[in-house]
């Protein structure tokens, strides 16, 4: 017998689960990295996808250390940047409309746990019309750290008032799984093909190829 509604939750991360923002977040990181002499290829922006844009810039800063603007700046023009490329070119993930029409009618609760800040959590589910489908949107820039540290997702299960144990984290991201797994979730991920080998998703719960793939796998979770 499955649990009536309220009993567990699904949370959702954004980027890449939700948005197909992840190449979005490389143009935009690649150009203002680009303003301080450093030139990244799409391939090194992997190392730092799913973390806190502030932890990222400083990942790049600790290794090839710049005079100015200062990292708190690069990762402001960076989020300047990605509000405008959602906003003129953001698509949503394959199958997400489908997901969250299913999820909403079924016992699950529904929230949302990302590492982005809160102005581009508005700009992606206004932009979709997706504000309505979550009971709880959190950002991990309220946290003392980001993913892949699990406070975002501790966090989102105290707001719905549920032990992390009754929750599934949606990720698509090695650091996202880390988080989740970390705060006591179980965690589906669906990488992407440019990261779909990486060990690290082993530890994941489950692995999909798609969103497609998600109503039949909670029944094995």
């Amino acid at each position: 017998m499955q649990p009536p509604r309220g009993e567990r939750a699904l949370i959702f991360d954004m980027d890449g689960v939700l948005i197909d923002s992840e190449p979005l977040w490389r143009c935009a990181e690649i150009e203002a990295f680009a303003t301080v002499g450093l030139a990244l290829e799409e391939a090194d922006c992997l190392e730092t996808q799913g973390l806190r844009i502030d932890e990222a810039v400083d990942f790049w800063f600790q290794r090839a250390p710049w005079a100015e603007p200062t990292p708190d700046a690069i990762a402001e023009a960076i989020v300047e940047r990605m509000v405008r490329l959602i906003e003129s070119e953001g698509e949503p993930i394959p199958g997400v409309v489908e997901a969250l029409g299913w999820a909403e009618s079924s016992p699950w609760r529904l929230a949302l746990a990302s590492s982005s800040s809160k102005r581009l959590i508005e700009t992606v589910l206004g932009r979709f019309g997706f504000v309505d489908h979550f009971e709880v949107t959190r950002s991990a820039e309220d946290e003392q750290f980001g993913k892949p540290h699990p406070d975002v997702y501790r966090s989102t299960a105290r707001d719905l008032r549920l032990d992390p144990a009754a929750c599934v984290a949606i990720e698509d991201s090695a650091h996202g799984v880390a988080s989740a797994l970390a705060a006591g979730m179980r965690c589906i991920a669906i990488p992407p093909p440019e990261t779909r080998d990486d060990p690290r998703f082993e530890r994941a719960t489950l692995c999909l190829e798609s969103l497609a793939d998600l109503r039949d796998a909670l029944k094995d979770v």
